[in-house]
């Protein structure tokens, strides 16, 4: 099955490819859909399945799903549903679902992100882990050599030093699902490439470099404090004399908060025609996590990335279980 047309750009389009061709092979994971009660949120998990990434599990009032895949010529038949009577019931039985073993993913469809991730880190029921659960972008553009993530833009605002560290540790993770032999590279944005304390996130970021260094964050180079340009660039970093392994070549752009890493990645989505998946990490369960106004295709995106998170949290647990 070919991938949707849409107006991206072509070079884009050709690496969502290359994930799907990833997957291609690979069990479908079960995956729990939050109140799919909109098109788009439909159409994504419908599509995501008929790509054999996913095995959806429909939470939320069967009369309105139903209601939506008539009225959009959506063919839902087959597919469970799981009847509550409305989305915040739903995002507590998808969250139940994960609980049991019955989903191994879950899926954000119409409702508001809070709603969703309010069951999602309750104490008692909840999909907590040790580690703060954050936001990646994984995206590709015309004008960068190679797809990237670009994280928190929608879980984490105002990030204190350790909630960054975890960010940082859950992008990692999330670029070794691709390239497990890598080292990948983490370039630390703030407004200035030199420390300055009048601007706290340059002091974040010189933190979260050193511990990097004394493996305080495992598994990748990390750089920072980094202005975008010089980030984004390999000339821009020269110009102003910065020597760093990272400038030009990151595979994952850590923001200051929320506010930045948002409009950054919109920007990127509606200026620089960014595909885009968006998927929630340091949940016992990924999570894909959209905005409502996009279309099926990055949740199909999404999907992907969230299937082979899976299946390599499956991979890690079955090493553990053998190790001991």
């Amino acid at each position: 099955m070919d991938m949707p047309v849409s107006s991206n750009a072509p070079k884009a389009e050709e690496r969502v490819r290359q994930l799907l061709e990833i997957c291609r092979g690979l069990p479908a994971v079960k995956m729990a859909v939050v109140h799919p009660c909109s098109k788009d949120a439909l159409v994504g998990a419908v599509e995501s399945a008929n790509y054999k990434l996913i095995d959806p599990i429909l939470v939320g009032p069967k009369a309105k799903i139903e209601r939506t895949a008539k009225e959009n010529n959506i063919d839902i038949k087959g597919l469970r549903i799981e009847n509550v009577p409305h989305s915040h019931a739903a995002a507590e039985r998808a969250v139940e679902l994960c609980r049991m073993a019955e989903a191994g993913a879950l899926m954000k469809g119409a409702l508001h992100t809070d709603e969703l991730m309010q069951a999602v880190i309750d104490r008692d029921r909840g999909l907590r882990t040790g580690r703060r659960i954050s936001h990646a972008f994984v995206m590709a553009i015309e004008s960068y050599h190679k797809p990237f993530v670009v994280t928190d833009a929608a879980i984490n605002i105002y990030p204190d030093l350790l909630t960054l560290k975890d960010i940082v540790q859950n992008a990692i993770d999330l670029v070794r699902v691709f390239r497990p032999e890598d080292m990948p590279k983490v370039a630390i944005l703030s407004a200035v490439e030199t420390v300055n304390p009048a601007i706290k996130s340059t002091i974040n970021a010189a933190a979260l470099t050193i511990m990097a260094k004394r493996g305080q964050i495992a598994n990748g180079i990390v750089d920072g404090p980094l202005a975008y340009d010089n980030a984004f660039s390999l000339e821009a970093a020269r110009s102003k004399g910065i020597v760093s392994e990272v400038a030009g070549d990151p595979d994952i752009f850590v923001v200051p908060d929320l506010e930045a890493g948002n409009i950054l990645a919109k920007q990127m989505v509606l200026s620089s025609n960014a595909i885009s998946a968006g998927i929630v990490l340091g949940a016992r369960v990924p999570i894909v996590l959209t905005s409502r106004s996009e279309g099926a295709q990055a949740r199909i995106a999404s999907s992907a990335v969230a299937m082979l998170v899976a299946h390599r949290a499956d991979e890690v647990q079955a090493a553990l279980k053998k190790a001991a």
